[in-house]
């Protein structure tokens, strides 16, 4: 894979993860307790022997630049690198970003620089693991000028991804971006495990690099999905690469939600415990997780953290988490802290330490990073109310969000 050059997109503003993104880019969102979404396409990176990537940034870019310096070095004296390359105003072009292809297009005169045969173009917000060596196989077996990976989903998914018709070669002929459910007649196609189904497109794109110079010239596309690839189709051999196993687009509060819950289960569908796919991030001088006399049942715990006397069902708890005596945690994803506090709060302040305060009951909820939930708190939206907006918190698709660095007094109940 050495002359393949990845570019993933980790920019965009993630509006419909607000408020996970309030103070962070989507990219740099925790995932699994102790990750964040950018660690999983550069890890993918990685463990396909694909050394050489690219970053390209713009919205609330600082937290995620931090992690990229901090957990990607390299030895010295090899070219392997992964390189942060943030929106830039020129003379040429005053505005930021105005989508995937606009990004890689304005992008390009630090890309064109490196010597490369092929560009893999990736999303900064998917969860799933691929070998990028496969991808490159069908690309190189078939002479595509432009390959994109595709996922089966069925009729009633297909409405949520762009889906793509293609031939009995494997290629593409027809693509739709997000097609209504009466729009679906004929869009089917043969799948690689026989039968007939509809193909989505996982934003995932690798070009050669003249069929990468040619789109990004021809016009000023703004999307890879909605605008370059529908047109390459006509001049330009186009060609899918099938990937069957799990894959998540993790762009909405509720899809966000399932992902992480759904890594609680005895058998995840995603696997964080691949010795032949590990994913990668910061490493961290922890200390092991404590648990006093607390009842668990699907739980995932990472480093550092404290419960006592708690009962947790479905609950994923993130680094250096603080569960109080007598809390109850269902079906929730606590996202942890980013340091540890040196002394508690004075009480004269009502300003509770970090983390769920005794006799707390968070229910279908995400409690975000640093986030000070005082006692006998109550988070479990008994109403069902599907969207709201309260002083420290939020409702989104049913699902309590605490914000970042919030404070959740005594008391509360939503």
């Amino acid at each position: 894979m050495k002359e393949v050059l990845a570019v993933i997109l980790g920019g965009g503003r993630g509006t419909r993860l607000f408020p996970l993104t309030a103070h962070r880019s989507k990219p740099a969102v925790p995932i699994g307790g102790k990750y964040r979404l950018i660690d999983i396409p550069i890890s993918n990176c990685l463990n396909s022997h694909l050394r050489r990537i690219i970053v390209l940034t713009q919205y609330l870019s600082e937290s995620l630049n931090k992690h990229i310096s901090r957990t990607y070095r390299f030895d010295p004296f090899t070219d392997a690198f992964v390189s942060v390359v943030a929106a830039e105003q020129t003379e040429e072009e005053q505005e930021w970003f105005l989508g995937t292809a606009d990004a890689v297009r304005r992008s390009n005169r630090h890309i064109r620089q490196h010597d490369f045969e092929d560009a893999l173009i990736l999303s900064g917000d998917q969860l799933y693991q691929m070998d990028y060596r496969k991808m490159r196989e069908t690309h190189l077996d078939a002479g595509a000028d432009i390959t994109v990976g595709v996922t089966p989903v069925n009729a009633a998914a297909a409405p949520g991804f762009g889906i793509l018709k293609v031939d009995a070669n494997g290629r593409i002929v027809h693509f739709h971006e997000k097609p209504r459910h009466d729009e679906l007649d004929g869009l089917d196609s043969e799948l690689p495990e026989g039968g007939k189904g509809y193909l989505a497109s996982m934003g995932i794109y690798m070009f050669t690099r003249s069929a990468l110079e040619k789109t990004l010239a021809a016009d000023a596309s703004m999307d890879f999905g909605k605008h370059v690839i529908p047109d390459a189709i006509v001049d330009l051999k186009v060609q899918a690469h099938t990937f069957a196993g799990y894959w998540e687009d993790v762009g909405t509060i509720r899809s966000y939600y399932d992902a992480n819950i759904g890594l609680c289960q005895p058998v995840p569908r995603f696997n964080f415990y691949d010795v032949l796919m590990p994913v990668h991030t910061h490493a961290r001088a922890l200390a092991g997780t404590k648990i006093e006399g607390s009842r668990m049942k699907n739980v995932l715990v990472s480093e550092g953290s404290i419960i006592v006397d708690a009962e947790l069902d479905r609950a994923l708890i993130g680094i250096r988490s603080r569960i109080g005596r007598g809390c109850v945690i269902r079906n929730s994803l606590i996202l942890g802290a980013d340091f540890y506090e040196k002394t508690p709060p004075d009480p004269s302040t009502g300003k509770p330490a970090i983390g769920i305060g005794d006799n707390s009951v968070v229910e279908n909820a995400i409690v975000d990073k640093n986030a000070r939930v005082g006692a006998n708190v109550r988070l479990v939206n008994e109403a069902k109310v599907e969207y709201a907006d309260g002083p420290c918190w939020y409702i989104r698709e049913g699902i309590i969000i605490v914000a970042k660095d919030a404070v959740v007094p005594d008391g509360t109940v939503v």
